[in-house]
């Protein structure tokens, strides 16, 4: 949790740290392969150039993130899944209870409106690799659903 932003090229090659920070500079989470990132604050360009993994949220008040990410290998998306919403909510409730952050208290305060100004970057095949893995831990689904609609159909 750090109280303030980051230089450049900050969580470059980052593996799996959880981290909160208050801005970032150019080259943010460059060659990124896991972990997980919320800035609460601005970045500089190229940010997510060769990301690979892991999993990036910007608090994006400007609306012009997407102009300073690298869209090579990554996605841009809105919070709207609940898990992202809990998880993104509890990063930040960390961050003020570690750091007393006038910013974090501030977007908390006003959390539903705030919410919509963060965007989630996911590199393309990360979460192709996920939806595979979730898909090998339940196989059968849905070929028992349609076996059983062409057998009771």
């Amino acid at each position: 949790y750090v109280n303030g932003k980051a230089g450049e090229r900050f969580a470059i090659r980052n593996s799996g740290a959880k981290i909160v920070v208050e801005g970032i500079g150019d080259h943010g989470c460059e060659y990124m392969t896991g972990g997980i990132v919320v800035s609460l604050g601005s970045t500089g360009k190229n940010f997510a150039a060769g990301m690979s993994g892991g999993i990036a949220y910007i608090y994006d008040q400007s609306q012009l993130f997407d102009t300073k990410c690298n869209l090579d290998m990554v996605d841009l998306e809105t919070v709207w899944h609940q898990n992202d919403k809990l998880f993104l909510k509890t990063m930040i409730e960390r961050h003020l209870y570690f750091t007393n952050s006038p910013l974090a208290k501030t977007i908390l305060q006003k959390w539903d409106s705030q919410l919509p100004m963060f965007v989630k970057v996911m590199p393309i095949d990360y979460r192709k690799s996920l939806e595979r893995m979730k898909m090998s831990e339940y196989p059968d689904i849905d070929t028992v659903a349609v076996t059983e609609e062409v057998f009771n159909g």
